[in-house]
């Protein structure tokens, strides 16, 4: 039968080998990597901002002006855009989440637009049909890409400040992560990395487990900054060290502080999930007392 091949220096190592974690599957909207959504569609519009340099170094100064003026519209439009896709990534992907500062995919279309009417500026003397160009642009971007989340999400039933802090938290806490991540590539080990990655998604299990709940904040908020902040700061340091030095030592000592913090992660969400259960099971036991008063 075919197996997978698999090795010492292999990310996903086959079963049973000893010292290597497995990998977190599924995908990530809190990863610094670019999710094929954001990456596939948006590239598309930068693509198109090349098209109106032709005409831009072919034509007049007034040309060159337009054109310039409208690919650099346009390269800004589809960053906008990418980091719209991304921010909604990570909404979707939680509980409870405040929605974008900045509208990132309609200040985009916005941008679409008037990158087309400059474009069309350069072919067209009246305005009417540059002005219909940015109008159709626009509302096409906005057809293909959406809008942005306009609201807030977070639990019914739950005092608004509770969830405003649950969410400024976890933020806190994703920064974190996102910051040992980009140490940890540093190291240019793919073990290293995966590794990093079976962290993160066990504290996320904890980040989703406040979200559900967002009285468990105190409990968990050492989780949240200490303990993260302390983590982050040990992956720069081992970063640092094991780049320039691959000293095994320093990488068994790291990995076995991963695992220390992975456990003590994992043991925190059950608490909390039983702690959850204990509450549920008194207020349906309580509703069942008044049931029978009244009855």
């Amino acid at each position: 039968m075919a197996q997978r091949y698999g090795g010492k220096f292999s990310p996903t190592p086959p079963p049973g080998t000893a010292g290597q974690p497995p990998v977190a599957q599924g995908p990530n909207p809190f990863d610094n990597r670019r999710p094929v959504k954001a990456g596939a569609r948006s590239s598309l519009l930068f693509f198109l901002a090349l098209f109106f340099l032709p005409s831009a170094f072919g034509g007049s100064p007034t040309d060159l002006i337009l054109g310039l003026g409208a690919t650099g519209l346009m390269l800004l439009s589809a960053w906008l855009t990418r980091e719209g896709l991304l921010a909604q990534a990570a909404w979707e992907a939680r509980r409870i989440a405040r929605r974008p500062a900045i509208p990132r995919k309609i200040f985009g279309a916005a941008l679409t637009g008037a990158a087309l009417a400059l474009g069309g500026m350069m072919h067209h003397d009246t305005p009417i049909f540059p002005i219909l160009f940015g109008v159709i642009g626009a509302a096409l971007h906005l057809g293909s890409f959406g809008l942005d989340p306009l609201k807030d999400k977070g639990a019914e039933g739950i005092d608004s400040f509770q969830t405003d802090r649950v969410a400024r938290a976890v933020d806190e806490a994703e920064a974190h992560l996102a910051a040992m991540k980009d140490a940890i590539l540093r190291t240019r080990d793919r073990t290293l990395e995966a590794r990093v990655d079976r962290f993160a998604a066990t504290a996320r299990a904890l980040f989703r487990s406040v979200e559900q709940d967002p009285r468990d904040l105190t409990a968990a908020r050492k989780y949240l900054s200490v303990y993260l902040m302390g983590a982050r700061d040990a992956t720069v340091k081992f970063a640092d060290l094991y780049a320039q030095t691959r000293d095994a030592k320093a990488r068994n000592d790291y990995e076995t502080l991963l695992s220390d913090l992975e456990t003590t992660f994992a043991e925190r969400s059950r608490s909390l999930l039983s702690d959850n259960r204990t509450d549920l099971d008194v207020e349906i036991g309580v509703l069942r007392e008044r049931l029978k008063r009244e009855a």
